[in-house]
Formats: C-alpha cells, sequence, structure tokens
C-alpha cells in the first residue's frame, strides 16, 4: 500500500502557494483598477520594463490559444488537473527545495486558474525589452512563478541526487 503520509515540507510549499496566488492576484487588481491599465495601454516604468495589457487566451507562450468557450473551459480542465498532480506530489514529497518549486508552480497555476474562469483569459502585464528586442512574452507574477518552480525542477534533477544517506550530493 502507498504511503499517503504528508512530505515534511508540504505545508511549506502550500503556503508558498498561497503567498503566490495573492500576490499575484493582488498585481492584477493594481494594474486593473488603481493604474486602470487597458488594453492598448503602455506605461514605462524603466528603460527595459513596461506594463502592456494583453489577454492571454492560451497557455505559455501563446500555445493551445482557446477560441472560444469550449476552448476556455478545456484549459480550465486541463490547469485544473494539472495543478491536481502538482498538489498530490506536493503533498508526498520529501524534499524542501522540491517543495518551494512546486508551491510556485501551484499558486502561479492557481492565479491563472482564476482569470480564465473569471475573465476568459489570463491577464499579462509585465513586458521586459532592451531596446526593440524583446526576448520574454509579456508575462505575469504567476507566470513568472511556474517559469522559476520549473527550472528548479530541471535544475534539481539534472544536476542534484539524493545519496544514500538521504542527503544531497551535487554531481561534478
Amino acid at each position: 500500500m502507498p504511503d499517503t503520509t504528508a512530505g515534511p515540507w508540504c505545508k511549506l510549499g502550500f503556503a508558498l502557494a498561497g503567498i503566490i496566488f495573492v500576490v499575484d492576484q493582488l498585481a492584477k487588481w493594481i494594474i486593473t483598477y488603481p493604474l486602470q491599465l487597458q488594453q492598448r495601454d503602455v506605461i514605462d516604468l524603466l528603460p527595459i520594463f513596461r506594463l502592456q495589457w494583453v489577454e492571454n487566451r492560451g497557455v505559455s507562450m501563446g500555445l493551445l490559444t482557446a477560441s472560444g468557450e469550449t476552448g476556455r473551459w478545456l484549459l480550465v480542465a486541463l490547469t485544473v488537473g494539472l495543478s491536481i498532480g502538482v498538489i498530490l506530489w506536493l503533498w508526498r514529497e520529501r524534499s524542501r527545495d522540491d517543495a518551494i518549486a512546486l508551491g510556485l508552480i501551484l499558486g502561479g497555476a492557481l492565479g491563472n486558474v482564476l482569470d480564465r474562469v473569471r475573465f476568459g483569459y489570463v491577464l499579462d502585464y509585465a513586458d521586459l525589452h532592451f531596446g526593440p528586442i524583446s526576448p520574454f512574452l509579456v508575462f505575469n507574477v504567476g507566470d513568472a512563478a511556474i517559469t522559476i518552480g520549473v527550472l528548479l525542477l530541471i535544475i534539481r534533477a539534472l544536476f542534484v541526487r539524493e545519496g544514500k544517506s538521504g542527503k544531497e550530493v551535487k554531481d561534478a
């Protein structure tokens, strides 16, 4: 029978997910109401950073764009399903670092799910650019958290392994 006890770091991961969710939604509220950013608006904050309203009707990098209500709700279902998978993984995770990464992913995903349910799109607003070069798509706090969490998991999977004593051993 599989072990169903919570991992020692699941509370940390869930707390981080909650913080990311709240910060993501707060940032989107500030963009929408106090700053009143709207479509086609641009607010230059720094020479390399501006706020720009983008309604993302797809997933990362504009993939799987939902072209109607059916597509919208299929994306909601897909994201909820992935979030449930992350919740189950986080519940059983024994590594603090992986629990942190999973918390980042979960918080960002839930923030984006709420947007898609409420509005039919995910509000993206952060545009990091270098002159005319825009190496990143317009993103939000949730997107950044998901990206950082996935990168942490990949880096740990490639470069860190658990020794027999349970301590991390970095590969040379």
